[in-house]
């Protein structure tokens, strides 16, 4: 079984929700989870209880969406592979130093504390700037792989990337092989 993330970079989640589908036709059992701000928080992007939903029927399983709910991953009911998509700059920071407070972030903890494959798909506006050291610290540790990315807007948002989302299918097969996607920059 697959997790599969999803945190509150809301103008992603349309890309997100494609890989997911993609995931599924390719026969992947999905254990969908969600930070607690991406499950609750209505948008311009749209409403949280349509992506809920739409997440749901695609995934034919329930959200893991509290901590609570998301500590058994690790030892209870163990995952291939994590896949987090999008995953803010605000979870891969909690990630890389640690902190558990949200579904994602717990999920994260619990499966990599059996070294399992972990896969990011930033989508961050500070990725280069703040979050650069942690990018370095996530992308050198043991099991986690990142799918490609790029800068979205270079001059509006100069310290910006942004996942290729269409790529997550192909990072999670190189990923269980052991490999990272190259080149990591576009």
């Amino acid at each position: 079984m697959i997790g599969y993330a999803i945190t509150a970079s809301f103008c992603t989640h349309k890309a997100s929700l494609e890989s997911l589908r993609k995931l599924r036709l390719e026969g992947y059992d999905i254990q969908p989870i969600m930070s607690e701000n991406a499950y609750s928080t209505d948008t311009r992007f749209g409403m949280a209880s349509d992506l809920v939903m739409q997440v749901e029927e695609l995934c034919d399983r329930k959200i893991i969406h509290t901590v609570k709910d998301a500590e058994p991953l690790g030892p209870k009911t163990p995952l291939d592979a994590l896949v987090i998509a999008p995953c803010t700059g605000n979870t891969l920071a909690k990630i890389a130093n640690g902190i558990t407070d949200t579904a994602v972030t717990m999920a994260a903890k619990a499966h990599l504390r059996r070294d399992k494959t972990l896969i990011i798909a930033l989508a961050s506006n500070d990725a280069m700037s703040q979050n650069l050291g942690n990018v370095a610290k996530l992308i050198t540790r043991k099991s986690v792989f990142f799918v490609r990315m790029r800068q979205d807007d270079p001059k509006g948002k100069p310290h910006s990337l942004v996942a290729e989302m269409s790529e997550v299918p192909e990072a999670l097969r190189c990923a269980l092989l052991g490999e990272q996607m190259r080149p990591l920059f576009l």
